[in-house]
């Protein structure tokens, strides 16, 4: 397997690695992964093969390139969201997990809308290589993280809790996912509206009734 975080290799005048990868994944989704040969992205940049390989050392690297900027950042803000310093009985002190749950939420609209291309990639990983397996196996890392931090909420009283917390976080993340089905990068709608249009609709309908 090649490391996606190899070294970047010296590239040719007009392109750099980041122009290869950014063809690369225009590819993988039009043509999907395992029908994309590296000449057909040779052709679609203007290079022969062996100048691709100035810039990477495989279409396996390629793919691993693309599903870590996918998941490098989601990662990071569900670190930040649910570090030990929460902790119940951690005497840990900050946010309620509702507020980094909301804050994580917003924050992965984010994620989606600067690495949108990436993200919809990732969403078609079907686990056929040791590269697609790693990328399953962070994504379901991510899915019982947020999990976790619905519970936390549950049991702080503001979530309501006659929803399984696994289902909600996936519900949660079924539509920051589905934005990659109609937003389009540039248009009207930017990251800022649209996390809070998410966040809005999510957790209004998701907070626990008032007593009384």
């Amino acid at each position: 397997m090649v490391d996606p975080a190899a070294p970047a290799r010296r590239g040719r005048p007009g392109h750099d690695q980041q122009a290869v990868l950014r063809e690369a994944v225009a590819l993988f989704i039009r043509q999907g992964y395992d029908a994309t040969s590296m000449g057909d992205l040779a052709r679609a940049l203007g290079l022969s093969k062996s100048a691709i390989y100035h810039h990477v050392a495989s279409k396996e690297q390629l793919l691993g390139l693309a599903l870590d900027a996918a998941l490098a950042e989601l990662t990071e803000a569900v670190e930040a969201a649910t570090a030990p310093a929460y902790d119940a009985g951690s005497g840990g002190s900050g946010p309620s997990a509702y507020e980094r749950l909301r804050v994580l939420v917003a924050r992965s609209v984010e994620v989606l809308v600067a690495h949108q291309p990436e993200v919809t990639l990732l969403l078609r990983v079907r686990g056929n290589s040791p590269v697609e397996l790693a990328a399953l196996e962070r994504r379901r890392w991510i899915d019982a993280r947020l999990a976790d931090l619905v519970r936390a909420a549950v049991e702080e009283g503001a979530l309501r809790d006659d929803v399984d917390p696994q289902l909600v976080s996936r519900l949660l993340f079924g539509m920051v996912n589905s934005l990659v089905e109609w937003h389009r990068p540039g248009g009207e709608v930017d990251a800022a509206v649209l996390a809070h249009a998410v966040t809005t609709l999510a957790f209004e309908g998701l907070r626990a009734p008032t007593p009384g």
